[in-house]
């Protein structure tokens, strides 16, 4: 069965970074676009960066040349590298997939403080 076991986050200043994991199995990694949303308290899930099975990727305007998503297929997993982290990128994080239907890592809090 599809998963996708995140790592990664917890709790840091302001201007400071963190990396997150996605861990995927189950399903033909390669060849699937992956994705990572937030969810903050009180707001809607929403899109931060994914990327294509070919290396293409986009970002929302509020995370531009601050977030990086990457891949690394041999180890069939994703990640976010986020610099610069502001008390606005507070939030849970999902790693995403589809695969008829959309699957989601199990959510990693990322809090920082100001």
């Amino acid at each position: 069965q599809v998963r996708l076991v995140q790592s990664g986050g917890g709790l840091v200043q302001a201007g400071e970074s963190l990396r997150l994991s996605c861990a995927a199995s189950g399903f033909i990694f390669s060849i699937n676009a992956m994705g990572w949303y937030r969810q903050a308290p009180g707001k809607q899930r929403e899109l931060v960066a994914g990327i294509t099975s070919g290396g293409s990727t986009n970002y929302a305007d509020s995370v531009k040349g601050r977030f990086t998503i990457s891949r690394d297929n041999g180890k069939k997993t994703v990640y976010l590298q986020m610099n610069s982290l502001k008390p606005e990128d507070t939030a849970v994080y999902y790693c995403q997939t589809a695969v008829i239907r959309d699957y989601w890592g199990q959510g990693t809090q990322v809090t920082v403080s100001s």
